[in-house]
């Protein structure tokens, strides 16, 4: 063969060579580029690595000066709300037997022998007594989030300062209900304000003893107390709020619209 078709052979050769060399590179490391499948897999992939190790790292602290543990909302503080609506429900069906009865009555609300001459209900008294229990709401709530902060002693002060409102209403409720002229059996307006009134003030009685139970538990708690002290508080204050609301329609229904 002459020179120039040595060349032109050995040129074909290394040529062939190089083509199978990128043939076998190309299979081994394909190009991301050349299919939209690849670049979605790769997309995912890289996905998956980062949140695996981002949430592998993560560090939730607990907030500093608190007695709650992290990590949300507490199952009994849930479980409290979910029963107070319940309870929402159950007062509800008070007010409309109320207001039906009314209705049915009307003009003449409350019936005619009610109050005897010369007798009518205390409503200054009542209202009095509203504010004393609407007071120990937001007291109850300081209690609440002295003890978050660790003030056992701050909180201890708040709780005995609402348990202290909480019985002067009940107390003035017993003194109503001795010198009301009127018992159950006097007719529906009777049996309704019985009802109604007493079935709040038993509530009132539970939250009561409920704060007794917080004060001991705050007795326990300045020797080092209990991580989840802090679910039960707030629990207590739910139930407390809800008492002081319900009270809120009693009083406008069976004193302000009587």
């Amino acid at each position: 063969m002459n020179h120039t078709g040595v060349r032109s052979t050995e040129t074909h050769r290394h040529a062939r060579r190089k083509g199978e060399s990128s043939a076998r590179t190309a299979r081994q490391y394909p190009d991301l580029r050349a299919s939209p499948i690849h670049r979605v897999r790769g997309w995912i992939c890289t996905c998956l690595w980062t949140k695996k190790y981002a949430v592998s790292d993560a560090v939730v602290l607990p907030r500093p000066h608190s007695r709650q543990q992290p990590g949300g909302p507490q199952l009994l503080a849930v479980g409290v709300v979910v029963w107070l609506g319940s309870e929402f429900m159950f007062f509800s069906g008070l007010f409309a037997a109320f207001f039906t009865i009314r209705a049915h009555n009307m003009p003449l609300w409350p019936p005619p022998g009610t109050f005897p001459p010369g007798t009518h209900l205390d409503t200054i008294q009542a209202l009095i007594f509203t504010v004393v229990l609407l007071a120990s709401s937001p007291t109850f709530q300081l209690g609440v989030w002295a003890q978050e902060r660790g003030e056992y002693q701050k909180a201890r002060n708040w709780i005995i300062t609402s348990f202290v409102l909480g019985t002067a209403f009940l107390a003035n409720q017993a003194y109503e209900w001795k010198t009301l002229p009127f018992r159950t059996h006097t007719n529906a307006y009777g049996s309704l304000f019985y009802i109604m009134s007493g079935l709040h003030g038993l509530h009132v009685l539970l939250g009561l003893v409920a704060m007794i139970a917080l004060l001991g538990r705050l007795a326990g708690s300045i020797k080092g107390g209990d991580p989840g002290e802090t679910a039960v508080f707030q629990a207590v204050s739910y139930y407390w709020h809800f008492v002081d609301f319900v009270w809120v329609g009693l009083f406008s229904a069976l004193f302000l619209l009587s």
